[in-house]
């Protein structure tokens, strides 16, 4: 299933702001850094920016020697691990994880680390490094999708803490076909009002 989302800029900003949107692995006990997973940019004002939010994701790792796998398909509940078989260092899925809620993998090599990387429509959503042998990462998503407005983010890059501190809008997906993000408020001087996100013209699934 694929969410249609289309974001609507209906804001009185004019510093041609960036609107950045990621989710949070929740599987792990801290706040860890996100990843942006779609920007948008040089959105004007009305002007509107569809893009689709798939609910399947993609699994893919590297080594230590700088190799990347090919993307594999990762639903809930499942295990990858690297091994390293007489081609190189492979990916693979290893069976049933040890949590129906978490996409799993683990570093079965003998030596040296990994990076695992979940994507969603292709571009990287999250990511785990330095994991090192008989070691694994675990991903969790809710069905939410964070957004704020920020500056100079690109991209499948990891974020800092003060960009995230600065976005705290999260908007549910859960049972949601297609859906408008509509981009309100800010503007110059004392009359601006916050940003603000809302969810309109919703059509369930």
């Amino acid at each position: 299933m694929t969410i249609k989302l289309n974001f609507i800029n209906q804001s009185n900003d004019r510093n041609n702001s960036e609107i950045v949107f990621f989710q949070k692995n929740v599987a792990t006990d801290f706040d860890e850094l996100a990843v942006a997973w779609k920007t948008i940019k040089f959105c004007g004002q009305g002007d509107n920016h569809p893009f689709n939010f798939p609910m399947t994701m993609e699994i893919s790792a590297s080594d230590s020697y700088g190799n990347f796998t090919p993307k594999m398909k990762a639903d809930n509940g499942e295990m990858f691990h690297v091994t390293l078989d007489g081609s190189g260092n492979v990916l693979a899925s290893d069976g049933a994880g040890t949590s129906a809620k978490e996409v799993q993998c683990r570093n079965d090599l003998s030596s040296g680390s990994i990076n695992a990387g979940i994507y969603k429509d292709g571009k990287l959503l999250a990511r785990k490094t330095s994991i090192a042998p008989s070691q694994k990462a675990v991903f969790e998503f809710k069905p939410t999708l964070w957004v704020g407005v920020v500056s100079q983010v690109e991209e499948g890059q990891v974020m800092n803490s003060a960009i995230m501190s600065d976005v705290n809008t999260e908007l549910s997906l859960l049972g949601i076909d297609s859906a408008d993000i509509v981009l309100s408020g800010g503007g110059p001087g004392k009359n601006s009002s916050a940003f603000k996100f809302t969810l309109e013209n919703i059509v369930m699934a």
